[in-house]
């Protein structure tokens, strides 16, 4: 074995040598003759110093790995292992967090179905959060705040997932008018709410102070640490004063979190929700019905209306909302059956921005439609006219081809004023009356007192004659005996003013 590895390293330097050899000016002879640039010689390599931890090892955090400083060797599991090693927020030391985690655990049918319903919509929040290197603790703030229910309406009037006021859903770009609430968008109030979280956490730098703001309000929370500062007090989250929803509001979250992060302890099972998207967008270049979108993609109704929970009508613009959301699946089988539809209209249903007050019959008449059917389509309340410059939905003819502007399908509005109930009163005309002066004494109009009365609108009236005139009732003036009413009485008592009308629920958004 010696005497081949001997032969092999003689071989090496007589070929060595023969490429020397071989050069025809030798290797002190100057290269001009070639036209490739000498190639400069390597830079001498500093020699590599090992660095030695100073102190005993640490085993590295769950920030820590998701940070960019340590890469992990396997791909997660499920969802909830993805949610886990993104887990960044400092965690809350508080009494209250073990009586919420005791709440949750006892309940195991609630966050059964909490957390059967987030699996729609928990992969795409933890890639929005991932993407802006947000904490993933916050994915599971929807089970504090609706419990992952895009339909929810506080008593405070927020609505969606993340539980937006109508304010603050204004002031990010969340659209709310007749025909859609992009508070309850899945994609919309996502990007919003992650949006004003991470400006809060700019504006206090805290992530705790961050989600109280978002519960209570930024100028609440601002107060709060500003009265603290002046008498000398902490500002953290647990040395302010604060209502007792807020105060319960990050105990809550850190109790799904501890819960998340290790079910078996607390004998909790998370169902699995796999680490790929539920659902993903389709763009749609016509008015269409949401009926018509269910049966090209062969799911529900109520199926798609909890991946688009955003619309309050039975028919989407396209101007106003060119995207939809479909289950994963289904997508590409909505996208084949629309491009092989050849005849009928995409859309039942058009805009009919409403002209001058009227009442429901008379629009329902002019549109065609029964007067229930207009009043259920339109969700109009009852005792209600409907103002000039609504926007209201009706049935398209056959022959429509144009879809709904995009200005009337992020603008419409449905605007109502109380119905005036009249009631049938004779009177009698004086010397020289006529239905001109009849119609300025009691403030209505000549065409329709002359309609009552079976006569022109130019007409005299004779002395003593009756005139039918339809006068608005007045409701009796409210007294302290009128105001409570008497046994057996239909009119409800009016509820007790709240000291300092201050809403039962905490949300100022």
């Amino acid at each position: 074995m010696k005497i081949l590895h001997i032969a092999c390293l003689v071989s090496a330097l007589w070929l060595t040598g023969c490429a020397t050899v071989g050069s025809p000016q030798g290797d002190n002879a100057p290269t001009t003759s070639s036209k490739a640039p000498a190639t400069p010689p390597a830079a001498p390599q500093a020699p590599h110093t090992p660095v030695f931890p100073s102190g005993p090892l640490q085993p590295i955090a769950l920030a820590q790995a998701t940070n960019g400083e340590v890469a992990s060797l396997s791909a997660p599991t499920d969802l909830w292992d993805r949610i886990r090693r993104g887990f960044a927020m400092p965690d809350l030391q508080h009494e209250l967090v073990p009586d919420r985690e005791q709440w949750y655990a006892s309940r195991p049918d609630y966050m059964q179905r909490m957390t059967e319903r987030s699996s729609k919509y928990l992969f795409h929040i933890v890639e929005e959060l991932e993407r802006r290197g947000m904490p993933t603790e916050l994915a599971l703030l929807p089970y504090i705040e609706s419990a992952f229910n895009p339909q929810a309406v506080s008593v405070a009037k927020a609505a969606g997932m993340w539980q937006f006021m109508p304010a603050t859903g204004t002031y990010f770009d969340l659209k709310q008018n007749a025909f859609r609430d992009d508070r309850r968008d899945v994609l919309a109030s996502t990007r919003a709410a992650l949006d004003y979280l991470q400006k809060l956490y700019n504006m206090f730098g805290d992530w705790h102070l961050a989600l109280a703001a978002y519960n209570w309000g930024e100028g609440s929370v601002g107060r709060a640490i500003a009265r603290n500062q002046k008498a000398g007090l902490g500002t953290s989250y647990t040395e302010l004063n604060m209502p007792a929803e807020t105060r319960m509001y990050v105990p809550k979250l850190q109790a799904v979190k501890n819960i998340v992060a290790n079910p078996e302890a607390f004998k909790t099972e998370l169902p699995l929700i796999e680490n790929h998207p539920y659902f993903q967008t389709v763009d749609i270049t016509h008015d269409i019905d949401v009926s018509l979108v269910a049966s090209l993609a062969g799911i529900r109704e109520e199926d798609f209306r909890a991946l688009n929970p955003s619309f309050n009508r039975p028919v989407i613009f396209a101007a106003g909302t060119p995207q939809i959301l479909l289950p994963w699946d289904n997508a590409k089988v909505f996208q084949r059956n629309l491009e092989a539809r050849r005849e009928g209209q995409y859309a039942s249903w058009t805009v009919w921005t409403v002209p001058s007050n009227m009442s429901v019959a008379e629009a329902a008449q002019r549109a065609g439609m029964s007067e229930a059917d207009l009043r259920s389509v339109n969700s109009i309340p009852p005792r209600m006219l409907i103002k000039a410059g609504s926007a209201l939905m009706v049935p398209r003819s056959t022959t429509t081809r144009q879809d709904v502007s995009s200005h009337l399908a992020d603008n419409g509005q449905l605007a109502f004023t109380p119905e005036v109930v009249t009631r049938r009163t004779t009177v009698r005309a004086g010397k020289g009356e006529t239905v001109a002066s009849i119609a300025r004494r009691y403030k209505l109009t000549a065409a329709n007192v002359a309609d009552w009365n079976d006569v022109r609108a130019n007409a005299a009236f004779k002395v003593g004659q009756q005139v039918v005139v339809y006068l608005p009732v007045r409701p009796a003036r409210a007294s302290s005996a009128a105001s409570r009413p008497s046994v057996g009485s239909k009119r409800p008592a009016a509820p007790p003013a709240r000291k300092g009308g201050t809403p039962s629920k905490v949300k100022r958004r």
